[in-house]
């Protein structure tokens, strides 16, 4: 059967299908913009004024300083009126030392021994009071080393830490 030479148009849409389409993609838009409105950050929160001043950061350092060194000069009281043995004082004046340089920089020196320390650098003063008072008076049996002299090595810590 031979083809018929007439042409016919495209068939086309109604009304109806077209208003749909529109609609649909109306529809898309709007919860693509609700997703992102409902998402952000509220500007309230944001741009809410703090009540008082935020202190500088060195009143921060500065006040975190006076506090470590109050508990140094509390633990070395403590050994002096005999309610800590010398080798709890060191211990006690270890775990104060390391919290402080973690509060202070970041570095988590609780949990790191003294050769992790050392290879990652840290100040010499905290290396020298960990190395000559600390580790001598927790881990060396036999009588441990003055707490005294391992408080004022813990101020030079705390005074000179960077």
């Amino acid at each position: 059967m031979p083809g018929s030479d007439e042409l016919y148009p495209p068939a086309q849409y109604g009304w109806g299908w077209m208003l749909l389409a529109i609609g649909i993609l109306l529809l898309l838009i709007a919860a693509a913009w609700l997703v992102i409105v409902l998402t952000r950050p509220r500007r309230a929160a944001a741009v809410a004024e703090p009540q008082g001043a935020l202190p500088a950061t060195a009143d921060v350092l500065s006040q975190l300083r006076t506090e470590y060194l109050d508990r140094i000069q509390q633990i070395e009281t403590d050994y002096r009126e005999r309610r800590l043995t010398p080798r709890n004082a060191n211990l006690e004046l270890s775990r104060v030392v390391r919290t402080f340089v973690n509060e202070y920089s970041g570095l988590e020196a609780p949990v790191l021994a003294l050769d992790d320390l050392k290879a990652r650098g840290v100040h010499p003063a905290l290396i020298d009071a960990m190395g000559r008072h600390y580790y001598p008076s927790i881990f060396r049996p036999g009588p441990s080393i003055d707490p005294v002299a391992g408080a004022e090595a813990a101020r030079t810590v705390v005074r000179t830490w960077h």
